[in-house]
């Protein structure tokens, strides 16, 4: 790769690793999950890096979701055993409690669908641009976002959690 193309993605990396960290976690779980999930869709970029145009974070994105997705289905299930230890936050003992319920929900979702709420909810995309990140229809975007949060919904139960699935 030529020094300037190396250096543009050293500075991509630089710039953009933590969030696509961020985003990786949040369909993992698990911090080293994610970390070789990112590791894995950044060596996927950086031997196409000169044939990239446009929007480097979104290309990287997209291996990044369909590499989860691709896992998931290679490992042949659908639901992931949550996180043993929670991550110290601040908060209060209540928050915590929520914040660990809705984690565990999270992760009892198939991994579809968990990318489909990160894309939606935490990336704050559109349907349609959800859509186009991950190779599907518009309409299954709209029908996996509303069966996840039915799930959420049905799981945590306690009406603290209120998620709107029209956006």
């Amino acid at each position: 790769m030529q020094q300037s193309l190396e250096a543009e993605f050293n500075a991509f990396v630089a710039e953009r690793g933590q969030v696509l960290l961020r985003i990786a976690h949040a369909l993992t779980g698990d911090g080293r999950a994610a970390e070789d999930l990112v590791q894995g869709a950044l060596a996927k970029a950086y031997a196409r890096w000169p044939r990239i145009h446009g929007d480097a974070e979104a290309y990287v994105r997209r291996i990044i979701y369909n590499d989860r997705v691709s896992g998931w289905r290679r490992a042949g299930h659908g639901r992931e055993v949550p996180m043993a230890e929670v991550p110290d936050r601040p908060g209060a003992e209540h928050d915590v409690a929520e914040r660990v319920a809705l984690r565990e929900a999270l992760m009892s979702l198939p991994a579809r669908q968990r990318a489909v709420l990160v894309l939606r909810y935490l990336e704050d995309r559109t349907v349609d641009e959800t859509a186009e990140v991950l190779g599907c229809r518009p309409g299954t975007v709209a029908s996996q976002a509303s069966r996840a949060l039915a799930k959420l919904r049905d799981k945590i139960g306690n009406g603290t959690w209120r998620m709107e699935a029209s956006r």
